[in-house]
């Protein structure tokens, strides 16, 4: 298991392609303008890749298993001063109905026995969807490097213990904040969390009292069906690989002369961008 808590890699990477240069934009946008009519023209936005940026070919995968692969990029992401925050993916769900819903989550794990790991309220918007449709999507988007990381799968809920582990290895003050938020529930003003942090402070104020992990508090993992990396190129045309278990949906619309054995039973197939 990789652990993305704390992430201090001192890893000499090989890349396998050159770093992409900064993002230019072209000219004729408007953005800062006094004018009371003025508006940002995002049509006219483009970035500009580098140039002599080598292809995202098979043969320069790290490796035919797309976790290894996720594991050299996500390194190279941890390792980019340029990148805020790694370990950030948009969190895709979708309610019983099929009405879908997006948010940004922290992954804190990966591994092929089990998936992407993330720890939440159960009783949140996002939970209850998942609990009611298992299905869902993360995105990784690594601006800087151009490259983005697309996951589908099933979700379920790590083992409890799992979810203590973690709960009190994370600061004190944010496990008081999970005690203190019902997520996603509305409240008259900022004050109730205020004063609800106040008084749980104060209660737990002896470090040698441990905070009890609340029920409504714990992991989920995706067990990926599916995993595309994207390389952004210069002259639009992007290169996308995408791997798929045996099991997956998108695998069938895959022509069979399209199909490359990766490693541990994936399927691999170049899209069209």
């Amino acid at each position: 298991m990789l652990s993305l808590n704390r992430l201090k890699f001192k890893l000499n990477v090989m890349a396998c392609f050159d770093h992409p240069a900064p993002i230019h934009y072209e000219p004729g946008v408007t953005s800062h303008d006094s004018s009371k009519n003025a508006t940002l023209n995002l049509a006219a936005i483009r970035a500009k890749y580098l140039e002599e940026a080598a292809n995202f070919t098979e043969e320069k995968l790290t490796s035919l298993n797309p976790y290894k692969q996720f594991t050299k990029w996500m390194e190279d992401a941890v390792n980019d001063p340029s990148v805020e925050e790694a370990n950030a993916m948009c969190l895709s769900t979708a309610s019983a109905e099929g009405r879908p819903s997006s948010r940004y989550v922290l992954c804190k794990g990966f591994d092929e026995a089990e998936g992407f790991k993330f720890f939440t309220n159960y009783g949140s918007r996002k939970a209850k969807q998942m609990f009611a449709n298992p299905y869902v999507s993360l995105v990784f988007y690594w601006e800087a490097l151009h490259r983005s990381v697309r996951v589908e799968g099933k979700v379920k809920k790590l083992p409890a213990q799992e979810s203590d582990d973690y709960f009190h290895s994370r600061p004190r003050t944010s496990q008081i904040g999970a005690l203190v938020s019902a997520q996603s529930t509305p409240i008259t003003g900022r004050s109730v969390l205020i004063q609800k942090n106040n008084q749980l402070e104060e209660q737990f104020k002896d470090e040698a009292i441990e905070i009890p992990r609340p029920d409504c508090w714990g992991g989920l993992v995706v067990e990926p069906e599916m995993i595309e990396f994207w390389q952004g190129q210069s002259n639009r045309i992007h290169d996308r690989i995408v791997f798929y278990t045996n099991e997956a949906e998108g695998l069938k619309d895959v022509p069979k002369d399209c199909r490359r054995d990766g490693e541990n039973g994936w399927i691999f197939t170049r899209l069209s961008p």
